[in-house]
């Protein structure tokens, strides 16, 4: 009986253990005012049943994208860095948003225009890969938020 008890145990378990995966939501991607300026895009990491770490993005034809955090200065004016990676705590959300969090799009087509859906791919420390159209808006535009 003890042996059944603990084997179901187990069962339970690891049928919780492979729990859902880190995933991004509400991505889009503002164009620049300026041709040949970097877009920005935003987006929501949701964090799995482990925490992540957000390693890369792609976006579908654009020469490289850059993960950055914007900050006030203390004369109060905003910066940027550059950031290697972002953590996405398990259960956890980080909003990619102006003023924030956000990505930078170098070198997108001339093609992408207001009204297109871009492919976004994000890559997690893991290996893992999730594909996520977004939404693309003129520079004036506010975004689907």
């Amino acid at each position: 009986m003890k042996v059944g008890s603990m084997v179901a145990a187990a069962l339970l378990l690891a049928g919780c253990s492979g729990g859902a995966e880190p995933s991004v939501s509400d991505a889009w991607v503002r164009l620049a005012a300026v041709p040949e300026r970097p877009a920005a895009g935003y987006f929501t990491l949701h964090g799995g049943a482990k925490a992540a770490t957000l390693a890369q993005v792609a976006a579908a034809g654009v020469a490289r994208v850059e993960l950055h955090e914007s900050r006030a200065t203390a004369n109060g004016m905003m910066a940027m860095d550059a950031v290697a990676s972002v953590p996405v705590p398990a259960g956890g959300t980080v909003a990619f948003k102006p003023g924030g969090y956000h990505a930078m799009l170098f070198g997108v087509p001339g093609s992408v225009k207001p009204g297109a859906t871009l492919t976004m791919t994000f890559r997690f420390g893991d290996g893992r890969a999730v594909e996520v159209p977004a939404k693309v808006v003129s520079a004036g535009e506010a975004g689907p938020e």
